[in-house]
Formats: C-alpha cells, sequence, structure tokens
C-alpha cells in the first residue's frame, strides 16, 4: 500500500518577501556604489549602502529610524548590548543613538546590500491620531534600539517606495503614502512601542529625545547636565537614569562621542590636523583629545585617521 506524505503547504507570503528582496537588491545594487552610504536626491529619507567586503568596525550615530538588510549580515554594539541581525530582522532605532557597526558577512559575489528609512516623531505622532494605533504602554526602561522579525508586507512597502525611483515624477505624491504604510507596520509591529514613545508628547522617550537634539547642536559648548535636566523638565536623577536606560551611555559621554566622531570626520574629510580638529570640536586640552581619542578609536589620531584612508573605510556609514 502506498503511504501519501503530507507535502507542506508553499506559503504565499514567502514568495511575496523574496519577490521584493529582490527587487530591493537589483536598486541598491543600480544605485549604491560599492563602500559608500548613498542617500536618494528626490527620496532624502531613503539611504542605501552596499559592500564587497567586511571591513570595519565602523563608528557612527543611528538616526531614528529602521535599517533592512537584504543579503548579508551585520553587528551593532550600542554600549555593552549587541544586536546581531540579517534579511530576516529590522535594526530599528528611536532615537539618536551612538554605535559600533560591523558588516559580518559580505565578498564581491554576494555583497552586503541594506536600505534604510529615517523616521520622523512628527510624522508617528500624526499617524499615532490618524491609524488607530493602540496608546504607548508605560515606559520600562528599555534600550531605543532593537532588532524585530521583517514580514512580508513590510518588505513590499519598501519595494513600492523603491520602485518610485524609476518613476520621479511619482514620488511627490506616492512616496508619502508607501513611507506611511511603512510606519504603520513598524508601529504595529513586536517593536512599535519603542516608535509610539517617541510619538507621544510627554512621554520619557520624547522628554530624552529632546534632550539629544539640543546635545547634537550644542555639543561643542560646555555641558552641565543639570542645566539639560532642567531644560527638559526632568530631575537630574531621573534624566540621568532615563537617558542610560535608553543610550546605553551617560549625557557626558554622549556628548563626548559626537565630539569625537565629528573630529574623526573633519580629520578624515576635510584634512585637518589633530589639534586643529580638537579646538573644533570643544576640547580645550590637545592631549586629553588624544588620550579620549586613542581610547575611543583604538588609536591615536593620525594613525587612525591614515589606517582609515588605507583601508578606504566609510567613516560615517552605519546602515
Amino acid at each position: 500500500m502506498l503511504q501519501r506524505v503530507n507535502q507542506p503547504i508553499p506559503d504565499p507570503d514567502d514568495d511575496r518577501a523574496e519577490a521584493a528582496r529582490q527587487t530591493l537588491a537589483k536598486a541598491i545594487l543600480r544605485w549604491a556604489p560599492d563602500g559608500e552610504l548613498h542617500r536618494l536626491p528626490n527620496l532624502p529619507s531613503l539611504a542605501m549602502f552596499r559592500s564587497s567586503t567586511t571591513a570595519g568596525p565602523v563608528c557612527g550615530v543611528y538616526e531614528p529610524g529602521v535599517a533592512l538588510i537584504v543579503q548579508g549580515s551585520k553587528r551593532v554594539l550600542l554600549g555593552s548590548d549587541s544586536f546581531v541581525y540579517g534579511r530576516d530582522h529590522f535594526l530599528i532605532a528611536s532615537l539618536n543613538l551612538p554605535a559600533v557597526a560591523q558588516i559580518l558577512e559580505a565578498s564581491p559575489e554576494r555583497p552586503y546590500l541594506a536600505v534604510m528609512l529615517r523616521l520622523d516623531a512628527h510624522e508617528i505622532a500624526q499617524l499615532m491620531m490618524d491609524g488607530q494605533v493602540p496608546p504607548p504602554r508605560p515606559q520600562s526602561a528599555e534600550r531605543a534600539m532593537a532588532t524585530g522579525r521583517v514580514t512580508a508586507p513590510l518588505l513590499s512597502a519598501f519595494q513600492r517606495l523603491v520602485e518610485l525611483l524609476d518613476e520621479p515624477a511619482a514620488i511627490p505624491a506616492l512616496a508619502p503614502l508607501a513611507q506611511r504604510e511603512i510606519l504603520y507596520r513598524l508601529l504595529m509591529s513586536e517593536q512599535g512601542d519603542r516608535l509610539r514613545q517617541i510619538g507621544a508628547a510627554g512621554s520619557q522617550s520624547h522628554q530624552i529625545g529632546r534632550a539629544i537634539d539640543w546635545l547634537k547642536m550644542h555639543f561643542t559648548e560646555p555641558l552641565r547636565v543639570e542645566t539639560l535636566a532642567e531644560l527638559v523638565r526632568m530631575s537630574p536623577s531621573t534624566f540621568h537614569h532615563h537617558f542610560r536606560a535608553l543610550t546605553a551611555m551617560s549625557p557626558l559621554q554622549y556628548q563626548k562621542w559626537l565630539r569625537l566622531t565629528e573630529a574623526r570626520r573633519l580629520m578624515l574629510a576635510d584634512r585637518l590636523d589633530a589639534s586643529t580638529a580638537a579646538y573644533r570640536v570643544g576640547y580645550e586640552s590637545p592631549s586629553q583629545f588624544s588620550r579620549e581619542y586613542s581610547r575611543q578609536f583604538g588609536a591615536p589620531p593620525m594613525r587612525d585617521i591614515a589606517g582609515l584612508r588605507g583601508q578606504a573605510v566609510p567613516a560615517d556609514s552605519t546602515v
């Protein structure tokens, strides 16, 4: 007697997801130069990145947004937390977060391919009001970065957005719709509560986000944590606790990272010497700058910059 073997039923979402990935991969290969972060002039919230090597690690600041890997994998370090993800997961950041990233899988035959969409707190708040999105839960002390599972609807929304690059006249009318769908999918995902927090005025994430915005604009100035806490209407102890919980560092450490990262960019892109870069970002002592730079990047300023130029490693790519 022949025994019938039950065959698994194909999941149409698998085919849909794979078709979307192929479309995204072709677009990244077409638009993004190898080893360079590419921002689309007519879609400024979208960025693409491809790399044929695993060069790194790279220090940079993750903007509030979602990063989607189409091919390859990556490790991102936020403080002592490690996030390893590939094509089945997205990385989401709800605040500007200094981090260290390294591509784990890439080759000339199968380059690392990724796309990132920057997210806006005002758009999140608007969609929360318009789209019947659940309100955020009472906030616990969670990082403002996490990974979540990629779904076929999320990939399809990214596909529709990227396909508009071949129809530039339609971008003003249709791109906001695709971006709104992406944001809705994220808000309703397992990690949506992190985004709902920054869209909720008065939430701790929203207040820390305001503090970070201030730090980014004034990082060259002396910092008094008490003054910054007062600016966002939090007590110094509460402010310090929630800032560290969300970003994995203190406000002073965050300012130091911004200063050192900007100094590195100035030396690499503008070819400033170490002392000039140090003064430009707010240091009064070049020797202190050199010590802190070495601890941050593993080598004194000029040796680090020479190594970056020799490897052609992008200094600020975090996609």
